[in-house]
């Protein structure tokens, strides 16, 4: 399922956001806490207190995108123990953390990096 345009970069704020916030109000969690440009197409990951909503904001060059998902049982794996208060997560963690996986254990194999074959 393709629901965006390709990011730019995927960003996860870890510390629990008030879901009232819109489109303006985390805007501002991007400038403000973040630290990060909101105009950049990335997209920017936030999660409620209870871990059971998901909210994603991106720039798409005509105007602001708000994605939003509520599990109706369960909770998200939020990565609420990784160092930082901003996570830069891959395209692969980012569906993870939608399927419901904890991205803190997920570990894939490890790119090598080879200048010959001999």
């Amino acid at each position: 399922m393709k629901m965006f345009v390709e990011p730019s970069a995927i960003y996860l704020y870890k510390q629990p956001v008030d879901f009232r916030k819109s489109i303006n109000g985390l805007s501002a969690i991007v400038e403000a806490e973040m630290e990060l440009p909101v105009f950049s197409g990335a997209l920017f990951v936030f999660c409620n207190r209870q871990r059971d909503k998901v909210k994603a904001l991106y720039w798409d060059k005509t105007g602001f995108c708000l994605w939003y998902k509520r599990l109706e049982k369960n909770k998200f794996k939020w990565p609420r123990k990784l160092n930082g208060s901003v996570l830069n997560l891959s395209p692969q963690q980012w569906q993870w953390l939608l399927e419901g996986l904890d991205i803190t254990l997920m570990k894939g194999h490890q790119p090598l990096h080879f200048s010959s074959t001999t």
